[in-house]
């Protein structure tokens, strides 16, 4: 599992892809945060990061299928999977390299981040002033968010060959986890068919712990979400032997 990640990790680097992506990322997120009138924290009146968490899992839709969508889906079209599944390898290890190596990016996305709440920090009228336990909540739902779009991504392209296939499937479904049982609760006018509907979708989860409290619930919602996309992957994987 060790070398698929290892492979996967530098070949990303390697490429122009990894610098653009990120980069995208990193001015995106500087812009609404700094710059955009509408979300910017220079016009709160008060030390917060808001705008950031409220963005980022939007660019994560995006950002995350650009890393993923050659996981699998090059492998396949270059023919050097086959070589791959010859190797003493289980379909587990590499699904669980390539998805640890995607992951690994979105987290090295992230870091670069930190220099936005030591601003908010350093800069505040009142040095300090900033809700803390809110902030480390917030990352932790987004460190969640991205495994979980991670997990989307290797699914995504595992079920093509073709990477634009793979980008989009994994953008449909990242936004459908986040937003789309929102939208469908919204249809309706039960009030308790709403709350299950609602309680489906990863935008409840991921504000509850953006509030600094970490609820097991919310917890167990994530991590059997990751798994069972990547069950669904390591079940695509081993199609190849029926």
């Amino acid at each position: 599992m060790f070398t698929i990640f290892s492979k996967d990790f530098s070949d990303f680097f390697n490429s122009l892809v990894a610098y653009i992506t990120i980069g995208i990322f990193l001015i995106v997120t500087g812009l609404f945060l700094w710059v955009f009138p509408e979300s910017s924290i220079l016009d709160y009146g008060y030390a917060g990061l808001e705008s950031l968490f409220n963005i980022a899992p939007y660019i994560f839709m995006f950002l995350i299928p650009a890393i993923t969508m050659r996981s699998l889906a090059e492998e396949k079209k270059e023919g050097t999977f086959e070589l791959l599944a010859t190797r003493p390898l289980t379909d587990w290890q590499i699904v669980l390299g390539k998805y640890f190596a995607a992951f690994a990016i979105v987290v090295l996305a992230l870091i670069p981040t930190l220099i936005y709440y030591i601003s908010v920090y350093q800069l505040g009228v009142t040095r300090g002033n900033i809700d803390s336990g809110a902030v480390v909540g917030s990352y932790i739902g987004l460190f969640l968010l991205g495994a979980c779009f991670s997990a989307i991504g290797i699914f995504a392209s595992s079920v093509s060959r073709n990477q634009i296939i793979s980008f989009s499937i994994a953008v449909f479904l990242c936004f459908f986890a986040f937003s789309g049982f929102d939208s469908i609760s919204q249809l309706l006018s039960l009030q308790n068919i709403e709350t299950i509907i609602t309680s489906f979708g990863m935008n409840q989860h991921y504000q509850s712990i953006s509030r600094g409290v970490l609820d097991t619930r919310d917890l167990i919602y994530f991590l059997s979400f990751i798994a069972l996309f990547l069950l669904i992957t390591k079940t695509i994987l081993g199609g190849r032997k029926w």
